[in-house]
């Protein structure tokens, strides 16, 4: 089966500051993969850089396809054809990506008119249809009020509302559930897979919390300074991680049940894109590091166990798969 999404050697950089360093990432149709890394790492970048949504000082190399449809360096109108319609995102802060002064059913119909050329009372019927689909109560009352009017989880709704209207072929969620508190992260990841399951569409999942990823996705493609370092299935990693740094994000979960001990760090912080180490930029914080790592930067490889790995002196496999990883981020 073909991919629904090919990148190829993506590469950004702002002001001559190279902050993706070439990604490959492909996406199957109906697929849920999870993007995960610390702050900074080019996760909602990558995306961005692939929809062409970076400002114009941004410098953006590389190939990105849509099936047969190649979107490096297309035109604008053709780009505006697919955001919202084959390729729709839901962004980090409902607050911010409403808009206050609009009323929310009325940027549900734009969006319809938009992508499906949906008008009068055939958008508010659909309008209703996906307020309902999303979740929220009492559609037909709250159609005309202000986002305002709405709370947190409520208004994540509502973006995912105004995503779906365009009925896409892969949804884009960028961190999704950050500014929800922990009962409410719940239900949107519920709605996320069951959305992707009755809809048949790909979904990507860019977050830094290795528990909602665990929940919402079948591959995992770990960043750390510009690049992936290790990708795989979501119980391959979680059972096996080879990579240090993605090992180094497990082994600092804390565990909730059983005697309490003491969390192991990743030393160190995250390189200064405009410094980085000449080899491996994980080198400087890694405990499995040698002398190679301090020159080579490593290349994203295919494993013998199917998973893709960048690192020249990989963790072990052990020969009894620990299953804390999967204890930690279930809990």
């Amino acid at each position: 089966m073909s991919n629904l999404v090919e990148i190829r050697d993506l590469r950004v950089a702002f002001d001559g500051v190279t902050v993706l360093h070439g990604i490959d990432l492909d996406v199957a149709p109906g697929e849920s993969l999870g993007l995960v890394g610390e702050s900074g790492c080019g996760k909602s970048v990558t995306w961005l850089a692939a929809l062409g949504l970076l400002p114009a000082k941004a410098s953006v190399t590389g190939s990105v396809r849509l099936e047969t449809q190649d979107l490096s360096g297309a035109p604008r109108h053709a780009l505006e054809r697919i955001r919202g319609g084959r390729i729709a995102m839901i962004f980090q802060d409902p607050s911010s990506a409403l808009n206050p002064v609009i009323r929310v059913g009325h940027q549900i119909c734009e969006a319809l008119k938009l992508h499906r050329g949906l008008t009068g009372s055939a958008a508010k019927v659909e309008a209703l249809r996906l307020m309902d689909l999303v979740g929220i109560p009492d559609a037909r009352n709250r159609f005309s009020l202000f986002t305002h009017e709405f709370s947190g989880g409520q208004a994540q709704r509502l973006m995912i509302a105004m995503a779906l209207a365009g009925e896409p072929d892969l949804l884009i969620a960028d961190e999704p559930t950050t500014a929800l508190d922990a009962t409410i992260q719940a239900q949107i990841l519920d709605l996320l897979v069951t959305l992707r399951r009755e809809m048949a569409m790909a979904t990507v999942f860019i977050s830094h919390d290795l528990a909602a990823v665990s929940q919402v996705c079948d591959r995992i493609c770990v960043m750390y300074a510009g690049k992936i370092v290790e990708q795989g299935p979501v119980q391959q990693l979680f059972d096996a991680p080879r990579h240090p740094y993605t090992r180094g994000l497990f082994d600092a979960i804390p565990l909730l049940t059983g005697p309490r001990q003491r969390l192991i760090p990743i030393p160190g912080t995250v390189p200064d894109p405009r410094h980085l180490p000449t080899g491996c930029a994980f080198a400087p914080r890694c405990n499995r590091a040698q002398a190679f790592c301090a020159t080579q930067r490593p290349d994203l490889l295919p494993q013998p166990d199917g998973r893709h790995l960048a690192c020249a002196y990989p963790v072990p496999v052990p020969a009894i798969q620990n299953t804390v990883h999967m204890q930690k981020v279930y809990q």
